[in-house]
């Protein structure tokens, strides 16, 4: 695999990932781009202890083109996209409507709130293109094609991780207009905070009073659970195992780990990083042979913060989807948005057993 960087018209970094030995020399992005957006900003949320982002800014961002017009697509006469090569295969770069935005020093006046807590975004957001194919999705994939993905993942998070500031970095995919994507080019996201998130500080919380009152791994001990138990394992390789959690919230969802314990995608072994896409794919292909149609999810990357609590960290993905039934959704109700308390339709272990039956 080579990888070869570049920059877009406006300054952006490009990064190509390719599977062959020729060296690429990056096209040019001839287009004539504004400056990058810098409006974003956070606030801290004095009742939850937690920052939110503001990025106004994102709302003129593009919104779910015809095929002819997809920026994801590799360019071509007369149609430059966000990728100026006429081919590639795996690419990332800076997303042109970032959400987290580079630190320019700004000292942001108080808005009134209860404590000074007014900052600059700053971090970094990109896209990471899965393919030239438009039509394809990742469970499309070639294992070769998921190795390289994988690359891309490791690289972006060493990468990232080195940015002054960053606290933590979030690899993550959606997939469907019913999850929200705007673009249906096959994609995922790469998110560097400027702070550790707060389903990350939650689970840590959680790992850390379980090695005070027991000795033990919380993750390593789960993962050991499911193991034995088997009821609600979906598939499992030399390296990894995929199950449904007993408490899921939502009605397909899919947790795969490793069993060894490691804090992030770069700690990962050669072996591991291999056996990981034979296992995902196998997984991604048991949702879509659920119902009638592809299913859509969010595919998320749980990994270590760059600084703190790394030795409580276990890296895994949850994979998750709203879909309930054939043309039914699962919208959260009042409980789960107003209280954060889940109510299931579905019983996990019925969840794992039409997964293990699925058709591939």
């Amino acid at each position: 695999m080579r990888r070869t960087s570049a920059r877009l018209a406006d300054g952006r970094e490009i990064v190509y990932f390719d599977e062959g030995d020729t060296v690429r020399e990056p096209a040019p992005d001839l287009r004539d781009l504004p400056p990058s957006a810098t409006g974003a900003e956070m606030r801290f949320d004095p009742l939850l202890r937690e920052w939110v982002v503001v990025a106004s800014h994102r709302q003129g961002r593009t919104h779910l083109p015809s095929s002819r017009e997809c920026p994801l697509c590799p360019s071509a006469d007369g149609r430059p996209t966000e990728v100026p090569a006429a081919s590639y295969d795996v690419v990332a770069f800076e997303n042109r409507f970032p959400s987290l935005v580079a630190d320019d020093g700004r000292a942001l006046e108080d808005v009134g709130e209860l404590e000074a807590s007014r900052r600059v975004a700053a971090g970094r957001c990109e896209v990471l293109v899965f393919g030239s194919d438009h039509g394809a999705s990742f469970a499309d994939l070639s294992p070769e094609r998921a190795r390289t993905v994988m690359a891309a993942w490791v690289d972006r998070t060493e990468a990232l991780s080195a940015v002054p500031g960053v606290e933590q970095v979030y690899c993550f995919e959606n997939r469907g207009p019913e999850i929200g994507v705007t673009l249906h080019h096959p994609h995922g996201q790469i998110y560097a905070f400027p702070f550790v998130t707060p389903r990350t500080r939650r689970v840590l919380d959680s790992a850390e009073e379980y090695r005070e009152r027991t000795g033990g791994d919380l993750f390593a001990d789960v993962l050991r659970a499911e193991q034995e138990a088997r009821i609600r394992v979906v598939a499992r390789t030399d390296h990894w195992t995929a199950f449904v959690p007993a408490a899921a919230r939502w009605p397909v969802e899919v947790h795969l780990y490793p069993h060894r314990r490691v804090p992030d995608l770069p700690a990962l072994s050669e072996e591991e990083r291999e056996d990981f896409g034979h296992l995902y794919l196998d997984v991604l292909r048991r949702l879509d042979a659920l119902y009638d149609a592809p299913l859509p999810y969010i595919s998320a990357w749980h990994q270590a913060p760059v600084r703190e609590r790394r030795d409580l960290a276990h890296l895994h993905l949850e994979l998750f989807s709203v879909r309930r039934a054939p043309g039914k959704l699962k919208y959260l109700a009042g409980t789960e948005s107003g209280m954060d308390a889940f109510i299931s339709d579905v019983a996990p272990e019925a969840t794992a057993r039409r997964l293990r039956e699925a058709a591939q």
